[in-house]
Formats: structure tokens, sequence, C-alpha cells
């Protein structure tokens, strides 16, 4: 998967004079020099997709919210351990917002029955472009939302990686530090666990 290209302020090409293309990965080695504009851009650019990474993790906002902050207050402290060559600078934030996440329902398994904080906007659960239609549209969302969060996490964390963020199984792995093949089976299992959830709730409403 080729690397998306940005243009970020301040950065000007000497042939044309037009803003230079800096991709994530160069604004992430230029936070861990301690460029803060660099970080600024960086954390304008994907903070969002990281925001919606835990939602679609946790089904809950505050979650979401804690995890996104410690995401970028990680990359302030441990930007440097960044390395390109084990995968993108976006696989890099999803693996610490992973790891954050799980911590947090780890922590609040006892307390907390997911079933029962389900929050969440259905926006976050669609692409950019698409439109929730009408009432009909937005129980199918609501549903796939429901089904997904009831996934283990290790089965969720690839639905929404690879299905809902449209990785690749490469950047997949990369990001949950396991082998391309792992995702690749992990996924299967759970696309299969998901239509039977989602055929059970069918039948329950017949």
């Amino acid at each position: 998967m080729m690397k998306a290209q940005f243009l970020t302020a301040g950065d000007v090409d000497s042939m044309t004079g037009k803003p230079a293309q800096i991709s994530d990965d160069e604004l992430l080695e230029r936070a861990a020099a301690g460029d803060e504009a660099a970080f600024t851009d960086l954390y304008r650019r994907r903070q969002g997709a990281v925001y919606r990474f835990a939602l679609q993790m946790s089904g809950r906002r505050g979650v979401a919210e804690e995890v996104t902050q410690e995401v970028f207050l990680a990359v302030i402290r441990d930007a440097g351990r960044f390395d390109a060559k084990r995968g993108s600078a976006l696989s890099y934030l999803y693996g610490i917002a992973r790891n954050q996440v799980l911590r947090r329902l780890e922590r609040d398994r006892p307390y907390i029955a997911i079933a029962d904080e389900l929050e969440g906007d259905a926006a976050q659960w669609t692409a950019p472009e698409d439109t929730l239609g009408d009432l009909t549209r937005h129980e199918a969302v609501e549903s796939i939302r429901q089904a997904v969060l009831a996934l283990p996490p290790n089965f969720r964390e690839v639905v929404v990686l690879c299905d809902l963020h449209e990785m690749s199984y490469n950047e997949a792995a990369a990001a949950l530090g396991c082998a391309v093949g792992t995702v690749r089976s992990r996924l299967h299992r759970a696309r299969a666990m998901l239509l039977e959830k989602l055929k059970a709730k069918k039948r329950a409403f017949a």
C-alpha cells in the first residue's frame, strides 16, 4: 500500500516554490526530533482516525477521548520508538491506541457490561461519504456496531482496522504486532462470527 502524501505548512519545494508534500512518517520523525509544528500537523491530520478507532473498539466516547489523548502524549514521550521499517506512522498510532483501549477494557471489565455502555455516533461506523439514509439504514448500522463490539477484542480489532479503516493486512499486522497470516485468519473468523450474530439478531426479530 502506498503511503499517503500530504501538505504541511512551512515546507516549500525549492524547485517549484510550492508547499512540499510531507508523509505521516516524516511528520512523526520530525516530531520525535522536537519539531512542534510537525507534531501539530500530525495531530490535526490523524486525531480523528485514532478517536474513531478507539470508539469502534470500546463503544464508549469517554474511553475514545482518553485514548486519543494518551496516544499523542505517547508520541511526545516516545516517538523515537517509531521505526518506518516495521510499519507506517498510522500503524504505529493505531498500535498505541490498541494497547490503551485493551488496558481500559480490562480495567473496567468488572464494573461495566459492554452492552450497557454502547455509546457513539453511528456515523463513526460508515465511510465519510456514506449517509444513513433512513431509519432502516440506521438500524442496520446500529446492528453491525453492536455485533462488532460483542466480538472478543482480538477479533474486534482486525475488523475495525481492516474493514472499517481499510488497512492492508501488512499495515494491520504492524499495528497489532503479529504476523500477516494471523491477521488474515482472525479476520476470516471474525467475519464469520459477525455474520452469525447478525443472522441471529434478524431471526430474533422476525
